[in-house]
């Protein structure tokens, strides 16, 4: 912008004309996200979009923030910062998807050791792309330089979504009864949980990132840094096929505290391990890092990213709409009558 600098600033660690030419650079990928709804443009002080409540008898706003973790580091130490965006987006959108809301909006915050711009815009295509996965439109967003407390190599992200449903069609778990089946979406492996007992256990300052593993098929960090999913269209697709009674992003906390958080008092979800099917990368952590079961299941998603709890009669019907969408569902278990809580049998 003209007449925008300022040595004094620029001698303090922080260059306000990077900032500037970030902006510019990641516009192209802002544009990929756009849909009807969108008023302004990126840039502004803040971000408007005209939701189109057409239909809906009473509209409710659902919101969600959520970062990325300390998988962070793996980008940091692979210089590969163009999927970690799809995961701040994953980690807010899916969150949001299990109240039944259509994710309308994003806006993500970055803060960075020292800006600089092609690496910031490397950052937001991730971003955007994971927007355009969950049908949503990146609306603005903020980058903030940080010298002297954050490393110049240093960046952490987080962001937030709106979505809305109408108040009719918010899931409601008080349908739920014994006999509901459990359908699982597989993941994409870790997803972004876990991260700091993935770095402790493989030693991930030393580990050697790019080299073949035979046991996960691929390159070791390659296999880190595959994006979480992104569920939202799928799971929407499913909602308006079949009765849907509850659903649970398997995140921080892994299947002991996450599908409880849809599950009515008196209700118990009991999973058939032989059903689930569990990304190498998982048996290998557990193996490395001599890792109880219990604390597998209580940690990771152990590859399975959401959890739909479907009418015993509506199970077809869910599975074949999920399955249009290129979804792999499976059933793993059912809800059974017992303390709140879930079984692994």
């Amino acid at each position: 912008m003209e007449n925008s600098h300022s040595a004094s600033y620029a001698a303090a660690g922080v260059d306000i004309e990077a900032g500037y030419k970030g902006v510019q650079l990641m516009k192209k990928h802002v544009a990929r996200t756009m849909i009807p709804g969108v008023v302004s443009d990126i840039g502004g002080f803040g971000g408007l979009f005209s939701p189109d409540v057409a239909g809906m008898k009473e509209p409710v706003l659902v919101s969600g923030t959520d970062g990325v973790g300390t998988k962070i580091r793996v980008a940091q130490l692979m210089n590969k910062h163009d999927t970690i965006g799809v995961d701040c987006v994953a980690m807010c959108v899916n969150d949001i998807i299990c109240c039944g809301a259509k994710p309308l909006f994003f806006l993500d915050y970055i803060a960075i050791g020292k800006n600089e711009p092609e690496k910031v815009a490397s950052i937001v295509s991730g971003v955007a792309e994971g927007c355009v996965q969950a049908g949503c439109a990146l609306i603005g967003g903020e980058t903030a330089e940080h010298p002297g407390l954050m490393a110049p190599d240093d960046y952490d992200l987080a962001g937030f979504a709106v979505g809305i449903v109408d108040k009719e069609k918010i899931i409601d778990h008080s349908q739920m009864k014994a006999g509901d089946v459990i359908l699982s979406l597989p993941s994409n492996g870790l997803h972004s949980n876990g991260f700091s007992l993935v770095r402790k256990v493989l030693d991930i300052e030393h580990a050697k990132l790019d080299e073949w593993s035979e046991e996960l098929g691929g390159e070791l960090g390659g296999e880190l840094l595959q994006p979480t999913a992104i569920y939202v269209k799928p799971v929407l697709a499913a909602i308006q096929a079949a009765r849907i009674h509850g659903i649970s992003h398997i995140t921080g906390g892994g299947f002991y505290e996450n599908i409880p958080r849809c599950l009515p008092q008196g209700l118990r979800a009991k999973i058939d391990k032989s059903a689930l099917w569990i990304d190498p990368i998982f048996p290998m952590l557990q193996r490395l890092g001599n890792i109880p079961e219990h604390d597998m299941f209580n940690t990771f998603n152990m590859g399975t990213g959401m959890v739909l709890i479907v009418d015993k009669d509506d199970v077809d019907k869910a599975v074949a709409a999920l399955n249009s969408q290129g979804e792999g569902a499976r059933v793993i278990g059912e809800i059974i009558a017992g303390e709140t809580g879930v079984e692994l049998a």
